[in-house]
């Protein structure tokens, strides 16, 4: 007798089930709780089983995930999350990998691993939370922290060029490159939804407050005072604006962003610059990567969602199928006796 489809459907996960018994152990008022929620509320919707998730990290405050995520994880050294995640998504194609990172973990003792992972188009989903500084070893500058910064390792201020998450995506060619902000937990869900069903790699850099060691770094553009004015949301096929009530936007003048009032100064609608996910060129997201507060609004949202070429892990499975049908199965024992190997005498 054939079972029906009720009874042989999964049962509907839900945020519950993919919260763990473990005590979440950040500081009170710290944005990764938000961003774990988020996630939590992510997973369920993406209707994949709860054993075909993995999440990977590496060290910092960010990279207790694993430990608070219902789901196969690894935490990881330093640095060296990207080479665990791409292993586990190569031997495992079928896996939802999920990569947490800090913008000291991922941009600085694992800057190189991090290129590596983004130029291969591993299809895997990394998370940077940002917040400007080392807050798991006690308030050191760290790569995205602002020229003129005071820390325990800059006591006379950071005269480093801080580096953009965003604009570091999209110069190794990724794909899927967004950003979201720590304090809307709405946007979050959204942004990793759209990163999850994004075949090949996805980037999101998270403004996350450091409420101990960097509080209010980004209160100027997402403070409740603030954020109509500095923050600008990015969505497929509209204009870019805002302000109270969308009444300003951002048009080309030449090859500049500029902000005009719209219906003023001779700026109509139809003049503003139409957001494209799916621009071929990642010059266009990296216009819009270079604004942000002061001189413009800075933009969340979806950067660049482009799919035009084959994933890591795909490249490798089709180089063993080839090479299987051409050369045949091949021999480990006679690898390791052949003539690449000698010995070396006594003596």
């Amino acid at each position: 007798m054939s079972t029906t489809a009720t009874e042989t459907a999964a049962p509907a996960l839900n945020r519950k089930d993919f919260v763990t018994e473990n005590d979440v152990r950040w500081c009170p008022g710290c944005g990764d709780y938000a961003i774990l929620n988020a996630l939590q509320r992510t997973f369920p919707a993406l209707g994949i089983p709860r054993e075909k998730f993995v999440v990977v990290s590496g060290i910092g405050c960010s990279s207790r995930f694993p430990y608070y995520m219902n789901t196969y994880g690894f935490h990881t050294i330093h640095g060296r999350a990207p080479a665990v995640a791409t292993g586990v998504k190569v031997a495992n194609p079928e896996l939802s990998v999920w990569l947490v990172t800090g913008d000291g973990d991922g941009l600085s003792i694992g800057g190189n691993h991090m290129l590596h992972l983004l130029r291969r188009n591993v299809d895997i989903n990394v998370l940077l939370f940002n917040n400007r500084v080392y807050g798991l070893t006690k308030g050191q500058y760290s790569p995205t922290s602002p020229v003129g910064m005071r820390t325990k390792s800059s006591p006379f201020g950071s005269f480093e060029q801080p580096l953009d998450p965003v604009r570091f995506a999209l110069g190794a060619e990724a794909g899927f490159v967004a950003r979201t902000v720590d304090n809307n937990v709405k946007h979050m869900t959204a942004t990793f939804e759209a990163a999850a069903r994004h075949k090949g790699l996805s980037f999101v850099e998270i403004f996350q407050n450091c409420v101990i060691f960097n509080d209010g770094t980004f209160d100027p553009v997402y403070g409740r005072e603030q954020r109509d004015e500095q923050l600008l949301y990015l969505e497929h096929g509209k204009p870019l604006r805002f302000g109270k009530d969308g009444a300003k936007g951002i048009r080309l003048n030449g090859l500049e962003p500029e902000i005009v009032t719209v219906g003023e100064e001779g700026a109509a609608e139809d003049e503003l610059l139409i957001h494209d996910i799916h621009h071929p060129s990642h010059l266009f997201a990296a216009l819009l990567a270079r604004m942000g507060y002061p001189e413009f609004p800075t933009p969340v949202g979806v950067f660049r969602s482009v799919q035009e070429r084959a994933t890591y892990e795909d490249g490798i499975a089709a180089q063993i199928a080839q090479t299987r049908a051409t050369a045949g199965e091949g021999d480990l024992q006679e690898l390791l006796t052949g003539d690449a190997t000698w010995e070396v005498p006594r003596g």
